[in-house]
């Protein structure tokens, strides 16, 4: 839930949404989105049970669909997860730049600011995930008490129209950019299916992932969907298009002032920046599990397998991820790109499309996996719900790569529509390459595809460790 930061959500995520798409309803599909994903949830944590990895996505359409499309689904991966990541960097420097201006005066550029909360994050990348965790929970209970404070004033103080619920009126659902709308949406719950990347953390993974997932889902769906039209009903939903252009981000905190007091906006800004800061740390601990779990099983560099002598945490592949993201905001600030429009929004709506693109294979992989053994799960886990998912999220990416202008912002000639989409499909095709190398010359590497603790190959035994929390120290 930290990861979706709810916050960042309400604030910027729902009012870019409004913005950007130019739709009115974006509080149903944060609802809609929220049902899709809840049936994903159902064959997900199923198959939790019986594949504990913290390499998720990738285990699992190993074991469902078949080694290549686990490789390729691990390139997919760390491609979508690395994009959330970083662009969350575009949206902490400008927010956390703009507050420390407007309420201090002090004058700091945005790539300041991003390279400070990238020191914290490398910092506490290499912690215990315990000590991380509490530093979440505490952000994430504060900005979800203040989003659901900051919806109800927006209600109890409507528009001349009165309390609207034209919002939320399904036949937004079938209507033209309805895609761009759901993965705008989408990209507010990228987060909650991290659950099984920390289950080799966990005491009980085999209870604790599948709670933590439905409670992530139901929460977030609920405050996203209720915000965004709590928004609606303060402007009027003929106005809160033109609302959320002329404010941005600021749209929430310009609702509420006016009631709740400069004291009170002061600490949602303040809120906004740590669930920005949140959803980072957060991120970054989803790809540096992955890059372990890759390098424990050999399929990247073993070197990315190592974990800390002190805390046990992934750290090599920490400090991985922590090095690309630097090189990338050196690169933004050097070509004086706009934090907002070219980093958080453009490159975290990708990273929102190739989760999407896992969530779709996996719940395909679901099927497979269970169609061979059923190990004791009901029809409705196996397959009712995996293969309803299947659709549904197929039907979603569908409608968002036909319309990635829309969501972009950029004309339908633009090349961009096409590129991001595409540089999901140049990592896949590395994969299975990839894949088809190591069965050509690794065969012991391939034959571990996707088995994450029980993986051994004979080539280097040493190179694997039992689990995140048991790992030997290298």
């Amino acid at each position: 839930m930290a990861a979706a930061a709810p916050l960042t959500v309400t604030a910027g995520g729902a009012t870019s949404g409004f913005a950007i798409t130019g739709s009115q309803g974006i509080p149903v599909a944060y609802l809609a989105m929220a049902v899709i994903l809840a049936l994903f949830a159902v064959g997900y944590v199923a198959m939790s049970r019986h594949l504990v990895n913290a390499g998720s996505f990738y285990s699992y359409v190993s074991h469902g669909l078949g080694r290549p499309a686990g490789v390729g689904a691990a390139f997919v991966a760390l491609l979508a997860y690395n994009a959330m990541q970083i662009g969350l960097y575009g949206g902490f420097g400008a927010v956390l730049s703009g507050w420390l201006g407007d309420r201090f005066g002090i004058d700091v550029t945005w790539w300041l600011c991003a390279l400070a909360g990238w020191a914290v994050v490398a910092v506490l990348g290499v912690l215990r995930i315990d000590l991380n965790g509490l530093v979440l929970a505490v952000m994430l209970l504060a900005e979800v008490a203040v989003a659901a404070v900051f919806a109800v004033v927006m209600v109890a103080h409507p528009a001349e129209v009165g309390v609207s619920f034209a919002a939320l009126s399904p036949t937004f659902l079938t209507s033209a950019g309805i895609g761009a709308a759901l993965v705008t949406a989408l990209t507010g719950f990228v987060g909650f299916e991290a659950t099984t990347v920390f289950s080799e953390e966990t005491r009980d993974p085999k209870r604790t992932v599948a709670r933590a997932t439905f409670i992530a889902v139901a929460v977030t769906g609920l405050l996203y969907g209720l915000s965004a039209w709590a928004l609606t009903v303060a402007t009027g939903p003929d106005n809160i298009v033109a609302a959320a252009q002329e404010h941005s981000t600021e749209l929430i905190f310009t609702l509420v002032q006016p009631h709740l007091g400069q004291f009170f906006v002061d600490l949602g800004h303040m809120l906004f920046v740590t669930s920005l800061f949140a959803a980072l740390l957060s991120f970054h601990h989803t790809v540096g599990r992955y890059f372990f779990s890759l390098g424990r099983e050999q399929v990247l560099p073993g070197v990315l397998g190592r974990t800390s002598r002190r805390t046990g945490a992934p750290k090599a592949g920490s400090i991985t991820q922590s090095a690309l993201a630097f090189v990338v905001l050196v690169g933004y600030a050097l070509g004086g790109a706009d934090p907002i429009v070219h980093l958080f929004f453009w490159i975290t709506v990708c990273g929102g499309l190739g989760v999407l693109i896992l969530m779709t294979l996996t719940s395909a992989a679901v099927i497979g996996f269970f169609g061979r053994d059923s190990r004791g799960e009901s029809f409705w886990r196996r397959i009712a719900a995996p293969l309803l998912a299947s659709v549904a999220l197929g039907w979603v990416l569908y409608l968002t790569v036909a319309q990635f202008d829309v969501l972009l912002g950029v004309d339908q000639a633009s090349p961009l529509r096409w590129a991001f989409p595409a540089a999901f499909a140049v990592a896949a095709v590395l994969g299975l390459g990839w894949a088809g190398l190591l069965k050509a010359w690794r065969p012991d590497v391939y034959a571990a595809i996707g088995l994450g603790a029980n993986a051994m190959p004979a080539a280097n035994p040493f190179a694997l460790v039992p689990r995140l929390t048991e790992a030997a120290p290298r």
